[in-house]
């Protein structure tokens, strides 16, 4: 397991802008604030986490299909949702410095001046909205989604149609969500633009309550066989004064950040509120008839939504590790092969014409399998460090016998373990080992 760092939080976030994971948005003009642009390395880190969520929770599956539904909705579908009339948080402003904060975040004390000088508390509703066409007006109104589930509610009828799937199924959906959240921050935890990984489990109703533990398991091992040690995960059940009027059950996978117990994902029963809401605002019914027992019933929904953005993060922060290797640092990043951005970097001992020939022969070799990294800048040494830093599992060294013998040394990030094998074994080998 990864040490531990009192400033871990700082380390992490230095690491991503250093190395190229995470930049601060528009940064050459000062910065956006709560948003932040995915470099090379962490636009493949987070594709990696979305295709290991698709791939637990769709393509392992045949039970859940994958839509991709637009980002842009009408009034009517948050109105039917309540987000139009619900979707707020409690805003005050500081009478001392002007400061704004949610006030359920601060326990009566500004985080700013310290003050305890508070206006009256107003609603204010998180959702952004905008406008449709070439000329503003109410009938024009739309607004950029706050979650993604909404996309599967409507679309209910046309996937069991389409698909002729029967419940118990569900309908999952990997994308960017919008909240305008008063006080946004820790990096990329809270950002008012974000991405989901969202699933809709539709259940008869009397199977609601066995599918809800089911998929609070799942999506906790998710994690755990992912790479984060069970020690700083739990499942932190909703008391009741916490669940929304839907629901009647709510569990949280709870990361341990930084800064205290963060949620990376709820898991939610939310009963028949969503289709009954929409078949009631729309008109269009979105419910199911089973044949088998000749019986009509309005599904049950069984939801887990986790955040992208903020499991890329905990992923990072529970990698990060440093060791004492022979009198130096050694800065690792121990993130599961799965999520790591390179697989592989391919790695000549010089940069000598006649090496990188070869090196970018083994390189070609590679690439249809796998994302690889080649590098020859540097002492070998720095190179390899370079690769554990980020991340990379396996790196390959071309060195000047392997223009004779036709083979090369493959090193592994954590044992840093080497072994000499034949270009030829090269592929079977990592396909086995990154599998």
């Amino acid at each position: 397991m990864p040490a531990e760092f009192p400033d871990l939080f700082d380390r992490v976030v230095n690491l991503s802008k250093r190395r190229g994971f995470v930049f601060p948005s528009a940064e050459i003009y000062g910065g956006f604030r709560s948003t932040y642009d995915y470099g090379p390395l962490g636009s493949l880190l987070l594709r990696n986490v979305k295709e290991q969520w698709i791939r637990s929770m769709v393509q392992e599956r045949d039970d859940v299909l994958l839509i991709d539904v637009a980002i842009l909705a009408p009034p009517a579908v948050f109105e039917a949702s309540g987000h139009l009339a619900n979707f707020t948080d409690p805003l005050v402003d500081c009478r001392k410095c002007n400061s704004r904060w949610r006030e359920d975040q601060i326990n009566g004390v500004c985080p700013t001046c310290g003050s305890t000088d508070f206006t009256e508390a107003r609603a204010f509703n998180l959702m952004f909205k905008t406008h449709a066409g070439p000329v503003e007006g109410a009938g024009a109104e739309v607004y950029l989604r706050p979650e993604t589930a909404q996309g599967m509610f409507v679309n209910f009828a046309n996937v069991l149609t389409t698909s002729r799937k029967k419940p118990p199924f569900g309908i999952a959906q990997v994308g960017k969500s919008f909240r305008n959240e008063i006080t946004p921050g820790n990096f990329v935890f809270r950002t008012r633009e974000f991405e989901q990984m969202e699933m809709e489990f539709f259940v008869p109703p009397a199977e609601a309550t066995q599918w809800y533990e089911y998929w609070i398991e799942q999506r906790y091992n998710w994690y755990v066989n992912l790479g984060i040690a069970e020690s700083l995960l739990r499942i932190r059940p909703h008391d009741a004064d916490e669940l929304s009027h839907y629901s009647s059950g709510t569990s949280d996978v709870e990361f341990s950040f930084p800064w205290g117990w963060g949620e990376l994902e709820g898991i939610a029963n939310r009963g028949d509120y969503d289709l009954t809401q929409h078949m009631k605002h729309s008109g269009v019914k979105l419910d199911y008839f089973d044949q088998v027992t000749n019986e009509r019933y309005t599904p049950y929904c069984i939801e887990p939504a986790a955040g992208a953005t903020r499991a890329m993060m905990a992923f990072l922060l529970a990698a990060y590790d440093e060791e004492d290797v022979k009198g130096e640092t050694r800065m690792v990043l121990r993130l599961h092969h799965r999520l790591a951005p390179y697989k592989v970097a391919v790695l000549p001992l010089s940069k000598k014409a006649e090496l990188s020939g070869k090196s970018r022969e083994v390189l070609k070799l590679l690439q249809p399998h796998f994302m690889c990294d080649y590098d020859e800048t540097q002492a070998i040494g720095k190179r390899y460090r370079r690769q554990d830093e980020i991340g990379t599992p396996f790196c390959i060294t071309v060195d000047f016998d392997s223009l004779e013998d036709n083979q090369v040394t493959l090193r592994e990030r954590d044992s840093m373990a080497q072994t000499r094998l034949p270009i030829s074994d090269l592929l079977p080998t990592l396909r086995e080992r990154l599998s």
